[in-house]
């Protein structure tokens, strides 16, 4: 939750007590509605939460694609994803190697490092919609302008405390998007 206050605690060290968690976000792209929200402690990765982060989106519900940098590169994230039957637009890392076609998460991803191989990270991102990802990085923006600090001590508040800001920001992101209509 924390922004250059972290950089300057881990270079000068800090008081004992100092406790870092970690915020983990799905969004809407159409309505930038928060659709799903975990909050966990800071020794747990990035790539774990996102089959929970989908499973917050009720079945019923379509997800059409799913944009993420490369740490979400991993085979649960890319079957989870399958899964949902939705498109995973998640860069190849660089090293990357084909995976064994086994499923249709590895297929997919099969699929996204030879077009980014043979066209190009640039031009595959640009023809992936990978900029999209931008969204929910401003979106990360707008929860950490309501605080950066967090009032409760016990991690069971925290939780409550941040699905608060949550439902507070979807609800000021509901008030805020405009209604468009074409004229003549």
């Amino acid at each position: 939750m924390e922004g250059e206050g972290e950089w300057n605690t881990r270079k000068h060290g800090g008081s004992k007590r100092r406790v870092w968690r970690k915020v983990h976000i799905g969004i809407d792209e159409k309505t930038l509605e928060i659709r799903a929200a975990e909050f966990t402690t800071n020794d747990i990765g990035d790539a774990p939460i996102l089959p929970e982060l989908l499973d917050q989106i009720p079945p019923g519900q379509e997800i059409a694609s799913v944009t993420a940098d490369g740490a979400f590169d991993t085979r649960k994230c890319h079957d989870a994803i399958a899964k949902r039957g939705a498109a995973a637009v998640i860069p190849p890392r660089k090293n990357a190697r084909p995976w064994k076609p086994d499923t249709a998460g590895a297929i997919a991803r099969n699929e996204a490092l030879r077009a980014s191989k043979r066209f190009g990270r640039t031009i595959w991102r640009r023809w992936s919609g990978y900029h999209r990802r931008s969204r929910v990085e401003t979106k990360m923006h707008c929860v950490k302008l309501l605080g950066q600090r967090l009032a409760a001590r016990d991690l069971d508040c925290q939780v409550a405390e941040f699905q608060i800001r949550v439902a507070v920001l979807n609800g000021f992101t509901a008030l805020g998007i405009p209604i468009t209509e074409a004229v003549g």
